[in-house]
């Protein structure tokens, strides 16, 4: 049975959203459905089993490596949608070319990138220690850097991370006379000579 998965289920990250603190009619943990990211976590930890299972030799995970992991992103680019263009393509840097090209349909870097997250997630759910797991090899973030400086280059766009609003560096001298995110200085206190 899979009971020891799912009391973790809804701490982790998207599974406290609806179907664990609203489900209350019975409470057994496989009456609740899990959400996209548990289900899609685990539809990717029984692939990448798969892939084990029918590699020459078969592997066990605990034989399993970065290289293995780099092995497994390789293949599944022939699945992929993404177009990106090769250097001596004449749409090459362009996010929107204007006609069809033969560059080949790789993974998107975004899709590698959430999907080693999730597998590395699933390698320690299965009982995997985080010092050996195979997904956060140094090759592993190595290659996906690769990928998306190439991807970047090809296609035309950015993947810089988006700038996150820093409230404490600097904010205190600029934001302190404005009242923002303070409680308003109290009133005065009444003249001398008024009467209410």
């Amino acid at each position: 049975m899979d009971l020891p998965p799912n009391p973790e289920s809804p701490t982790a990250p998207g599974g406290s959203g609806g179907a664990g603190g609203s489900g209350g009619g019975g409470g057994t943990p496989q009456s609740t459905t899990p959400s996209r990211y548990e289900a899609q976590k685990r539809r990717d930890w029984n692939t990448f089993g798969q892939y084990l299972r029918n590699h020459r030799p078969p592997l066990s995970l605990a034989q399993c490596s970065g290289a293995h992991v780099l092995e497994f992103l390789r293949y599944l680019d022939q699945f992929g949608k993404t177009k990106v263009h090769t250097p001596s393509c004449a749409f090459f840097g362009h996010p929107n070319p204007p006609a069809p090209c033969p560059c080949p349909l790789r993974q998107a870097w975004g899709s590698l990138d959430a999907l080693v997250g999730r597998l590395r997630a699933a390698f320690e759910e299965h009982g995997g220690r985080p010092e050996s797991n195979p997904f956060a090899a140094r090759a592993v973030r190595l290659f996906l850097r690769e990928v998306r400086e190439h991807q970047a280059r090809a296609r035309g766009v950015s993947y810089e991370k988006k700038k996150r609003k820093k409230p404490a560096p600097g904010g205190d001298a600029s934001t302190s006379g404005s009242g923002s995110g303070h409680q308003p200085p109290p009133p005065p206190p009444p003249a001398a000579g008024a009467v209410c």
